[in-house]
C-alpha cells in the first residue's frame, strides 16, 4: 500500500471489533524470552511491529508461530544475545529486549533504537535502572551498547520520570534476578499491567501492579503460559475520533473504557454522546466538536499518543482550542500536514493554539509519524473531497487494517496500491503486512497454513 484517499463529510454509522494493543502485545513478546519454553500470546495485532518483533526473536534462536490472532513463541532455543541492528533501527519498541535477554542470559548487545521520528527519547533511564540491578554498561566501537552482569541482584531503583519503556526493561530483568527489586515511580500504563499480570501467569511475583511503586521478588524459573493481550486503547482513541470529526455513531467492541477514562472526560467536553460496557464503548456525534485544553502526562494523563487525533478534531472545532505537549517535543510535525488541509494552527514551542475551521479541504498530506498518519485520517474525514495520505508505512506499524475498519464504519476509503492503480477497497491485508524491511511478508492465515508473499 503506497498511500491511503478519504472522501470526507460523510457520517459514520456501524460496529468493528477493536485490534489487540501494540503496545501491550510487544514487550509480552519480549518477555516470552525469560522462559526457556513455550509462551502463547492471543489477540495479537497483526501489523507491522508485530512482525518486526517477530523477525528479531527468530532471528535470536525462538521458534514463532503466527496463526490468525494467535502468537505461539518457543524460546527453548535461543542462540545469540545480540540483536540484529537492521532490527533495532526500525522499532524503537526493541530496547525492551534489554531486560528480557539479561534476564535470561545475562548479557545482551543492542544499539539505540529507531522508530518514529518525534523528537529525542534516550534510554539512560534504562541504561540507569538496570545498572543499579549489577548491569555492567559499555558502548562499543561500533557504536553498539553492550550490557552484562555476573549475577542480577534486586535493588531499589528510582525513575525521576515515570519511563514505560525503562520501566518494562527493569522489571524484565528483575523477575530472573536475586532478591527484591523495588521500582519507585514506576510508570502505571495499562500496558505495563498487563505485561506484569501477564509474567505472574508465568510464574512471576510482581506486586504493585497499576501504582507507581511496583515489587518484584525474582524467581529461579517460569513456565509455560497463555495470556490474552487487551484491546489497543490508542487505536480505540483514533477510532472514536474519527466518528467525532466525521458525525454518526459507532460501537466499538473488544475494548476496555477504563483506560480511556481521562480521554472519553475529553470527548463528553467535545461534545460527543458516550456510553460504555465492560468489553466495548459507544459514541453518537452531531454538530462540530467543541474546543478544550488539553496537556499531554504519563498515565493516568492524557495520552501523548492521541494528541495528533485531537489536533485534528480541534482543526475542525466550533472556536479555538490549545494543547500542551509535555512528554515529546516532536509531536507537532503533524500541524504543517494539517495545514495543508486548511488547518489553523499556531505552534509556541510546546504549545498548538488551533482556531477550527470547517469542513477542511482534500489535498494531497503526508504521515509524519504513526500516530500522525492516522491523524490525517482522521482529518479527511472532515474534508471537502478527497484526501490522500502518502507515507502510509507509519500507518501500518500500528494500525491492523485502518481502511477496513473505517470502510465498516460507512466511510469512504480505499488504499492506493504500489503501482498507483485501482484498489479492489475492501481494505484487508489477506493476512499479510510490511516487515521491518519494507517487504511484504505473510506469517499464518487464519487457517494456520504458511501463506507467501
Amino acid at each position: 500500500m503506497s498511500g491511503i484517499e478519504i472522501e470526507g463529510l460523510r457520517p459514520l454509522d456501524g460496529e468493528l471489533k477493536v485490534q489487540g494493543s501494540k503496545n501491550a502485545a510487544l514487550p509480552m513478546m519480549a518477555a516470552a524470552v525469560l522462559h526457556r519454553g513455550t509462551t502463547v500470546l492471543k489477540n495479537v495485532p497483526r501489523i507491522r511491529d508485530v512482525f518486526c518483533m517477530i523477525d528479531i526473536l527468530t532471528a535470536m534462536g525462538c521458534e514463532c508461530s503466527l496463526e490468525g490472532h494467535r502468537l505461539a513463541i518457543d524460546a527453548k532455543t535461543v542462540s545469540r544475545v545480540a540483536v540484529p541492528r537492521e532490527y533495532v533501527s526500525s522499532m524503537r519498541s526493541s530496547i525492551v529486549l534489554l531486560g528480557a535477554f539479561l534476564g535470561r542470559a545475562g548479557e545482551a548487545v543492542t544499539c539505540y533504537p529507531g522508530g518514529c521520528s518525534i523528537g529525542s527519547r534516550p534510554i539512560d533511564l534504562h541504561l540507569r535502572g538496570l545498572e543499579r540491578l549489577g548491569v555492567r554498561i559499555r558502548e562499543r566501537e561500533d557504536g553498539r551498547i553492550a550490557a552484562s552482569a555476573a549475577r542480577l541482584t534486586g535493588a531499589r531503583v528510582h525513575f525521576p520520570y515515570p519511563s514505560v519503556g525503562a520501566t518494562e526493561n527493569v522489571i524484565l530483568a528483575a523477575v530472573r534476578a536475586c532478591g527484591t527489586t523495588v521500582i519507585a515511580g514506576a510508570a502505571r500504563e495499562p500496558e505495563i499491567v498487563s505485561l506484569c499480570r501477564m509474567l505472574n501467569g508465568m510464574g512471576a511475583r510482581i506486586s504493585g501492579i497499576g501504582e507507581d511503586t511496583i515489587v518484584v521478588e525474582g524467581v529461579g524459573e517460569l513456565h509455560d503460559s497463555e495470556y490474552t493481550a487487551p484491546g489497543d486503547r490508542i487505536v480505540t482513541g483514533t477510532y472514536l475520533s474519527c466518528v467525532m470529526a466525521a458525525g454518526g455513531r459507532a460501537y466499538l467492541r473488544g475494548t476496555e473504557p477504563e483506560p480511556l477514562r481521562g480521554v472519553l472526560r475529553v470527548l463528553r467536553r467535545m461534545g460527543a454522546g458516550i456510553e460504555t460496557a465492560p468489553a466495548g464503548i459507544r459514541i453518537r456525534m452531531k454538530g462540530r466538536p467543541r474546543p478544550v485544553r488539553i496537556r499531554t502526562a504519563p498515565y493516568p494523563g492524557f495520552p501523548t499518543d492521541l494528541q495528533s487525533p485531537m489536533l485534528s478534531l480541534l482543526a475542525v472545532s466550533d472556536g479555538c482550542g490549545q494543547v500542551c505537549e509535555t512528554v515529546f517535543e516532536g509531536r507537532f510535525a503533524t500541524a504543517d500536514q494539517l495545514r495543508r488541509l486548511g488547518a489553523r494552527i499556531d505552534i509556541d514551542g510546546n504549545r498548538a493554539k488551533v482556531e477550527g475551521v470547517y469542513p477542511l479541504r482534500g489535498a494531497r498530506v503526508e504521515a509524519p509519524d504513526l500516530r500522525g498518519g492516522a491523524a490525517l485520517a482522521v482529518a479527511g474525514l472532515a474534508a471537502e473531497g478527497r484526501t490522500e495520505i502518502g507515507g502510509c508505512g507509519h500507518i501500518l506499524r500500528g494500525y491492523e487494517d485502518i481502511c477496513g475498519d473505517l470502510k465498516a464504519l460507512g466511510a469512504r476509503i480505499r488504499q492506493l496500491p504500489e503501482d498507483g492503480g485501482g484498489a479492489d477497497g475492501d481494505g484487508g491485508d489477506a493476512g499479510g503486512q510490511l516487515s521491518a524491511g519494507g517487504r511484504l511478508r505473510r506469517v499464518r492465515g487464519s487457517d494456520g497454513r504458511r501463506m507467501s508473499g
